[in-house]
């Protein structure tokens, strides 16, 4: 065998030869300069001269790319030398043969495969059917001679070969290579090496034949179907070389003399089972259970096994894994069995036992998964009555297996066994069985261990820390990992209390009264001289931390669980009072005591003396401070403390109002003495004390009490809000800038804050009018409400009408509340900007803590114990942001708490309009987007329906119209931004800028989508965005032709419909325009989860409503062309392509009918097929040939599958042909019948019938 070279446009350095020599050479080769060989011919004598040079100078290519000396030029040099030879040499097959040779060093000889590989992948159907043989002939002659022994040959060598015999396998066998399993068992007979070599091949077939399934349906099920019939004699074919060669390594490994030859044989063990691994998924369960479960026996005796111990338990993993009928499941059953389970346990405690190893420690994992996935098979098995399975006889044996892995220092062993926990305890059979019942209290003190924040892999503070390095990469996985395990501990903490809840609550009181009464140890990392005696990292801390998630969970469970008359009153008062008489002046662990305190007081509502001293308790920690503080501590612990308490205090009210009803007066009374002590707290403070009051107050139902009381409370901010000065602060950006003391910013010398009380007083008026009208309501119960007068009347469609005690204080504020919002948006004037400095501008930025969360950028793994300090640019900037969001929160609430009276203000449309929506220009993105969520869509949502013409059709037409062009400008900037080059960057520009300006405009997208799909949309029965990608998962794995079904049947029509609120905007013409224009754009900008959410939820259900009244030509094509689009841009996504494709189609069959210009728009379509579009055409406009709607969907994907996006790594791949081959079974086919001649024959007989 000889070779050829390729067409080269210059010498290389590594190719002393000059260019003309190539193209002579080329001459010679028969290969026309430029061209592709047409088809593979066997070399002729004059071609064999070739191939040593040609070798010689591939071998010298290979080693210029490989090289790290060699230059980047010559580098592509021999790359495009390599690749064109690949492309256009006719003589790539004995060059791949001569280069693969074992006296080659292991890149070249890798290099000779690829270009074996690269013609049957390529190639082959262009081969002659003898060349083909030549080929596999040599391929096997390769396997079998040119190959190095087992301990020396490289791997890559090995998954090379086996992926060229699997190629030619794809496309041969069986129908033109019925000996393919006789020649690979023949290969096992040459040696070590080849035996490997087999399991190699077996093991990648399966693989790309049932797991990755990439070739054609056909060649997939003739595969499929042959593997399927000869599954019997391969897979006792395994077997035994599974068995031999352990037998084999067994008996050699203790002659110390053929230890290379036993490592040989265990490498033929390894590889046999990781085959067996590949097809235990999907083979019929009797190949698992043949010959009284040999293969399980064997797996579980390879167990004790260490060089084969993973593999055997990964085998075992996955058989124990399988999916599919119950009743094929039950075999499985068989590893409950005593001899098994000890099998099992003797490997997990000899793998723990020894040193820390990587590889014992993943074997621990596997026998963790093993006890697991058991666990889930007996569920699903008991929970089914047909099938009669009882409860294992060893279950309790199994639970002590389970509860070891439980009790491992190990958190990832221990999370691992969390779900089959849960499962268990939920389980309607198992969950009565007193084995599982006895095991809850064990199950508890061992999440008591757990639950313990410790394992930090950059610590050695406890035997968790040893696993923890092996398992995360930093204490930063380490914690989020360690958050999530303990949100799933929690659940199934409640799920075992929901089983034996005196138990939890036994453990849980010992617990809790067991830190109430021991000391605090701050351990070795104790906080500096000066600071509180326990830091995060203290012993104190992290037990108080595990006891109170723990109590939480077992506490809430606990009172959902046991009735009312069985509750331990006694007990829990008792363990609220030390509660209660717990005194610490550590604001870590008060804080902790706070949790508790809200745990236990459910029990009040049997003994509500107790309520004032919970409320003393409360708010003496609202007041909280360290010894020596005359102010307000800025400390993290003291801030920490006061908003735990704060939050406290509101869920009492919020939840027990009538048992603090009657402790009103002494609260009122205290608090009233707190608010006037200006040192003493907070303005966050301030304002959780009255809304505090405000949600006790709705008890009194009596609107004229309760109004009253909210005039005494909030008179004093109310003064402060209209008065001259703050109106004046009002009126314009310069005087508002003025006032809060932003000015200080403008000049580059620090001054004194002289604006942070006016910013702390107009802090505190906001945050208590945003509490007042959220929480200030009338009486829930009718007959209450109209009692005590909140009842005015009732509305056109007979639903009664409500007034709220604090609507007089709010439309006594508003105008100036409109005022202020309508300064703030001024504030993002250029001229004001440009005014005030670049220090002033900076104070307008979105928030550093936003921006994390927006670019999910990671946060710190313990929290620093102070904040740092706040400067004023910092100060500022805080209150701005905040102070905005209160603004229109406030604004948002208005109409669901006083609709009557908010919705009738006069002229209530131009005030928002020269208020909320003016400088919305310069207004940037993130404030935008709260101005969207927290006004707009509870103002729309809200407002009543006779109200749609004067107040939603002006603000939302104009609205929507503007929102379309800021964002289409946005994402033609963004895309622009790829064609840019480099130069054109400036140095002000970031990449994380960028980042951050790209992901504000695909959240305002989302935004907009979510603001019209609440005004319009009413979603009823299965969730349309759940459904299709349910269906998306599943059309991937299904068979044959059904792979490339659509996947939108399951979808259920009418599911989506429009709300009145929709009906009525799509009556409207122009705001109709508006709507369908912003639904379907989406569709094209390149945000996947916005152009889901609209192709899935918005477009067709507007589309649908427009259709029944007129929609112009144009629009029609703009909408189609968007959808499109909208498949080439976000096609490669399965969430985005089946609504797509769903869309698409239902769009063009309800319009082509009537727009015969979406005909010209499909003909645009990349590779589409003229015939078949005049043949779908035809039949759409011809009702009475109209097919079924699944072949019309699968005939339609077909027609647009030309402009579906492909990923990128796809965009560029070279496809591969697989061509059919005859069938394994023709179909036999029916002669004609000739119907006269059947009709005369039966004539008589038919007569007869009738004849009495």
């Amino acid at each position: 065998m000889r070779s050829c070279c390729c067409e080269i446009k210059r010498a290389c350095a590594w190719c002393p030869l000059p260019e003309t020599w190539y193209m002579r050479s080329l001459h010679r080769t028969g290969a026309p300069h430029g061209e592709r060989s047409a088809r593979w011919e066997a070399p002729s004598p004059a071609m064999d001269e070739q191939v040593p040079v040609l070798c010689e100078q591939l071998v010298r290519a290979v080693t210029v790319m490989m090289e790290p000396e060699s230059s980047q030029e010559y580098r592509l040099e021999a790359l495009k030398f390599c690749e064109e030879f690949k492309e256009k040499s006719p003589l790539c097959v004995p060059c791949g043969l001569q280069l693969s040779n074992k006296s080659q060093s292991p890149f070249i000889r890798h290099f000779g495969l690829h270009i074996l590989e690269h013609v049957i992948k390529f190639r082959w159907n262009d081969m002659a059917p003898e060349n083909k043989v030549c080929l596999k002939d040599s391929v096997m002659d390769l396997i079998s001679h040119g190959i190095r022994t087992i301990l020396e040959e490289e791997s890559h060598i090995k998954d090379m070969m086996a992926r060229i015999v699997v190629e030619m396998i794809k496309r041969e066998w069986p129908q033109h290579w019925p000996d393919m399993l006789n020649e690979l068992d023949s290969l096992t007979r040459v040696g070590e090496a080849q035996t490997e070599l087999v399991m190699f091949i077996l093991l990648r077939l399966a693989e790309d034949v049932v797991t990755f399934q990439n070739l054609p349906p056909q060649r997939r099920r003739d595969i499929l179907t042959t593997m399927t019939q000869n599954m019997n004699v391969l897979f006792a074919f395994m077997l035994n070389i599974l068995q031999q060669s352990v037998q084999q390594y067994q008996h050699l490994k203790t002659d110390p003399t053929n230890s290379e030859k036993a490592q040989g044989m265990c490498r033929v063990a390894v590889a046999a089972l990781n085959t067996l691994a590949g097809y235990i998924d999907w083979v019929t369960i009797s190949h698992i259970m043949a010959d009284n479960c040999k293969l399980l026996g064997m797996l579980c005796v390879l167990l004790s096994e260490p060089e084969l111990q993973l593999e055997a338990a990964e085998c075992l993993l996955i058989a124990v894994s399988r999916k599919g009928k119950m009743e094929d499941r039950i075999p499985l059953l068989i590893l409950f069995g005593d001899e098994a389970i000890e099998y099992i346990l003797s490997v997990a405690q000899m793998a723990d036992t020894e040193t820390l190893e990587e590889k014992r420690y993943i074997l621990l994992k596997r026998i963790c998964q093993l006890i697991c996935t058991l666990g889930t098979q007996i569920c699903a098995l008991t929970q089914n009555p047909d099938l009669k399975v009882n409860v294992p006889g060893n279950f309790n044996k199994y639970l002590e297996t389970l509860l070891s892995f439980t009790q491992h220092p190990s958190q990832f062993l221990t999370s691992s066994t969390m779900l089959t926990w849960g499962t268990l305890f939920r389980h309607e059979v198992l969950s009565r069985d007193p084995h599982l019942i006895a095991a809850v209290p064990d199950f508890l003190r061992a999440s008591m261990v757990s639950i313990v924040r410790v394992g930090f892999p950059s610590k050695d503070n406890s035997p968790s820390c040893k696993y923890s390095k092996l398992d995360f990469e930093s204490d930063e996985e380490f914690n989020n990992f360690f958050n999530s395990f303990r949100a799933l501990l929690g659940g199934v903490v409640r799920a075992a209390c929901y089983l034996d809840p005196k138990t939890g609550f036994r453990i849980a009181k010992e617990w809790l009264s067991y830190q109430l009464s021991a000391p605090l140890d701050p351990g070795p990392h104790n906080s500096k001289p000066g600071e509180t005696p326990c830091s995060m990292l203290s012993t104190s801390f992290l037990q108080w931390e595990a006891m109170t998630f723990f109590c939480e969970c077992v506490i809430s469970q606990y009172f959902r669980v046991v009735p009312k008359e069985e509750l331990p009153v006694t007990e829990g008062m008792g363990l609220l009072q030390q509660v209660l008489n717990y005194e610490t002046m550590d604001p870590l662990i008060l804080s902790f005591v706070l949790t508790n305190l809200s745990s236990l007081i459910p029990f009040i509502s049997y003994m509500s003396s107790y309520m004032p001293p919970v409320l003393s308790k409360l708010l003496d920690a609202i007041s909280f401070q360290l010894p020596g503080d005359t102010k307000v501590s800025k400390s993290r612990g003291v801030m920490n403390v006061r908003r735990h308490a704060n939050s406290s205090l509101i869920k009492v009210c919020r939840d027990y109002p009538e048992l603090v009803l009657p402790h009103f007066e002494q609260l009122h009374a205290r608090i009233k003495a707190m608010l006037g002590e200006e040192q003493l707290l907070t303005q966050m403070g301030k304002c959780a004390l009255m809304e505090a009051l405000i949600l006790v107050s709705n008890q009194f139902k009596n609107y004229d009490k309760q109004r009253a009381f909210l005039e005494e409370l909030v008179s004093p901010l109310v003064s402060m809000w209209i008065s001259e000065e703050t109106q004046r602060a009002f009126s314009g950006p310069n005087e508002f800038i003025s006032f809060v003391g932003a000015d200080i910013l403008a000049s580059q010398q620090e001054e004194e804050d002289r604006g942070g009380p006016n910013r702390s007083q107009l802090g505190l008026c906001t945050f208590t009018l945003l509490a007042m009208v959220k929480r200030s309501q009338w009486p829930t119960d009718l007959e209450e409400a109209k009692a005590g007068g909140f009842l005015i009347g009732y509305n056109p469609s007979g639903a009664p009408l409500f007034r709220n005690p604090c609507a007089g204080i709010l439309l006594k504020v508003l105008d100036s509340l409109l005022a202020l919002i309508r300064t703030m948006n001024s504030l993002y004037l250029p001229e004001v900007m440009s005014k005030m400095g670049d220090t002033f501008c900076k104070s307008l930025n979105m928030l550093e803590m936003d921006k994390k969360i927006l670019t999910g950028s990671s946060q710190p793994t313990i929290e620093d114990y102070d904040f740092p300090v706040k400067t004023i640019l910092s100060r500022i900037q805080v209150f701005f942001a905040s102070l905005f969001d209160s603004c229109h929160h406030i604004l948002g609430n208005c109409g669901p708490s006083i609709p009557h009276e908010f919705y009738s203000i006069p002229n209530m449309t131009s005030h928002l309009l020269s208020s909320v929506f003016t400088n919305l220009d310069n207004v940037p993105d993130y404030r935008l987007r709260i101005i969207l969520r927290v006004f707009v869509k509870p103002f729309i949502i809200s407002c009543p329906p006779e109200k749609y013409e004067s107040l939603v059709c002006p603000i939302l037409g104009p609205l929507l119209v503007y929102l379309h062009q800021r964002l289409s400008r946005k994402w033609l900037s963004i895309n622009q931004r790829t064609t840019v080059s480099e130069e054109d960057y400036t140095e002000e520009d970031s990449e994380s800028q960028e980042v951050l300006e790209e992901q504000l405009a695909r959240v305002l997208t989302r935004e907009v989508v979510d603001l019209i799909g609440s005004c319009c949309i009413a979603r009823k029965g299965v969730d349309f965005c759940a459904s299709t990608a349910d269906v998306g998962h599943s059309a991937g794995q299904a068979d044959g032709d059904d792979e490339e079904m659509m996947a939108t049947e399951a979808v259920v029509p009418g599911t989506i419909e429009l709300t009145e609120l929709g009906q009525f905007l799509v009556g409207n013409e122009e705001i109709s325009t508006a709507l369908l224009v912003i639904s379907y754009s989406p569709l094209v900008w390149k945000d996947t989860i916005a152009c889901q959410r609209a192709a899935s939820q918005l477009c067709w259900p507007l589309l649908k409503q427009v259709m029944s009244t007129s929609l112009p030509a144009d629009a029609a094509l703009c909408l189609f062309s968007n959808i499109l689009c909208g498949l080439q841009a976000h096609g490669q996504h399965e969430s985005c392509k089946f609504p797509l494709l769903q869309l698409a189609f239902q769009t063009y069959e309800a319009l082509r009918p009537q727009y015969q210009e979406l005909r010209g728009l499909m003909e645009q379509v990349p590779d589409i097929q003229r015939d078949s579009l005049e043949q779908f055409d035809t039949k759409l406009l011809s009702p009475q040939l109209k097919a079924s709607e699944k072949k019309r969907r699968e005939q339609f994907r077909k027609l647009i599958a030309g402009c579906i996006g492909k990923p990128l790594g796809e965009q560029f791949r070279k496809e591969v042909h697989i061509r059919n081959l005859p069938a394994l079974l023709k179909k036999k086919t029916r002669p004609a019948l000739d119907s006269e001649s059947v009709l005369s024959s039966c004539d008589g007989s038919l007569m007869a019938l009738f004849q009495p």
